[in-house]
């Protein structure tokens, strides 16, 4: 725990790319310290700039009511984001944001050990599933490395789009199914054909 609370402060300090000059907070992630499962959303929106706290804003309440309905709590799990400070006007990450924060997230993935990560949003699955689309590839687990990853919507995307939030939701299901079998049922690697996911 002292590893990742001296990563936070590390995080709090960076000044690798232009976010730090218009950030009020950093943002690194809170949770379990040794979770299960590791959510990684995109990027801080206005409510986490203020709070220094991921998905605390209408996104994260739905994040908080979609745990709810696989019997989950925050504090259960952690969760994090793939840059640590708020884009201006709430824009997309830039390359350039998302290769200085990348370090950040690897270690967060090394220190955690999570059994399963789910990637919130397209940003995010880029991070493991490069040249893919998440409208093929949602709710499809696949095993990257030594770790099995859940592609799915972004919270937000639901409050956009009303007609994902059934999407998400049935995502969502899929979790408690994986943890059950990530030691029983490996998954294959993805080679970019999404026809190589397996589903549980």
């Amino acid at each position: 725990m002292s590893d990742l609370l001296a990563l936070c402060d590390e995080i709090a300090a960076c000044q690798r790319c232009d976010l730090a000059k218009g950030r009020l907070k950093t943002v690194p992630g809170e949770g379990a310290a040794r979770p299960d499962i590791l959510f990684i959303g995109e990027a801080p929106g206005w409510h986490e700039n203020q709070q220094g706290r991921p998905f605390v804003g209408p996104a994260g309440h739905l994040l908080d009511e979609l745990l709810a309905s696989i019997g989950l709590q925050r504090r259960d799990v952690y969760i994090a984001n793939v840059v640590k400070c708020r884009p201006p006007n709430n824009r997309d990450p830039l390359p350039v944001e998302i290769d200085s924060c990348a370090p950040f997230l690897d270690r967060q993935i090394a220190l955690l050990q999570p059994k399963l990560i789910v990637t919130l949003g397209r940003f995010s699955m880029a991070t493991f599933f490069p040249g893919e689309s998440i409208g093929k590839i949602h709710g499809r687990p696949a095993r990257k490395g030594d770790i099995v990853v859940l592609p799915m919507y972004h919270p937000a995307a639901a409050l956009h789009q009303p007609s994902l939030r059934k999407v998400i939701e049935e995502d969502m299901k899929v979790i408690p199914r994986i943890l059950a079998s990530i030691v029983s049922a490996p998954l294959p690697e993805l080679h970019n054909d999404p026809t190589q996911l397996s589903l549980f």
